[in-house]
């Protein structure tokens, strides 16, 4: 079942979307979010390769915590806000009866913060990232490779879909990524009132036939609807088809080449990251 639903976020103005979107799955499954602020400690700040005289080091890692005390006090207040704004109740205590959020804050990087909380974690959520002013990497890195758990990245966008998670698209192509990605993604498919399988070209060689992955859903209650269709990119068509066949949601494996190499010789997955427009769930 659907039931923590972990929101990582780090200052950077990002989270109120991603929130959003955790806050809208969360109604419709009863769960609970963990929104986890990652402080960074104060002799972090202070550069490792710079000799500085006692007074200036002790003077830097003071104006440091009293930074991150007046950036955990406005996030703490933005949260209170926007639980409420998204009927949202905070306890630590959830009971798996409503949609609940909590905000706890670690000291440490992004990438560790993720790593600690998304592994027991239902689904992870994070914001689409921005390569040009670096935000949202390595919190998407860290969600998809550390955490073993599914990941739900959320495009730059004020709104979300009042009817989001109601009809997704499931991208499959018969890779061991398509494989984890279908099975850790049960609880949405199950939720949804349409699930629509999309199929581009022959998919890999010995992998589970389109056919077959139906069958797997229908077995658990699903009656997934088979769209094929031809691309020679596929990741921007998977896109393509799931706005066209009314879907709001996109399912589908990641990164069947690495991150490192899908980024910097393309591929569809990196497409999919840098292009999309509407929110897409991953596994690798």
């Amino acid at each position: 079942m659907l039931k923590r639903i972990l929101v990582p976020v780090s200052g950077d103005g990002m989270g109120e979307t991603a929130l959003a979107h955790a806050a809208a799955l969360a109604h419709r499954h009863k769960a609970h979010i963990v929104v986890a602020h990652c402080r960074a400690r104060p002799e972090d700040m202070i550069p490792y390769s710079t000799l500085l005289p006692s007074f200036a080091r002790e003077t830097i890692m003071t104006q440091a915590s009293e930074l991150a005390d007046q950036e955990e006090n406005a996030l703490r207040e933005a949260l209170h806000g926007m639980a409420g704004s998204l009927d949202l109740s905070e306890t630590e205590s959830p009971d798996g009866t409503r949609a609940t959020v909590e905000f706890v804050e670690e000291f440490g990087r992004v990438t560790d913060i993720v790593k600690h909380n998304g592994r027991l974690a239902d689904l992870v959520v994070v914001v689409q990232p921005d390569r040009d002013r670096n935000l949202g990497t390595n919190a998407l890195k860290a969600a998809l490779f550390q955490t073993g758990r599914p990941v739900l990245m959320c495009p730059r966008t004020d709104g979300v879909d009042p009817d989001f998670g109601a009809r997704i698209a499931v991208g499959w192509n018969g890779s061991l990524e398509a494989a984890r990605t279908v099975a850790l993604t049960l609880d949405l498919a199950v939720a949804a009132d349409s699930v629509t399988i999309l199929a581009g070209g022959r998919g890999e060689p010995h992998g589970a036939t389109t056919e077959e992955l139906a069958d797997y859903y229908r077995l658990r209650g699903i009656a997934a609807v088979i769209h094929r269709f031809e691309a020679r990119k596929p990741g921007l068509a998977l896109l393509e088809k799931t706005t066209e066949t009314g879907a709001g949601l996109l399912i589908m494996g990641a990164y069947g080449h690495s991150h490192e190499r899908e980024t910097l010789f393309g591929g569809n997955t990196q497409s999919v990251v840098d292009k999309a427009k509407i929110p897409v769930v991953m596994a690798h």
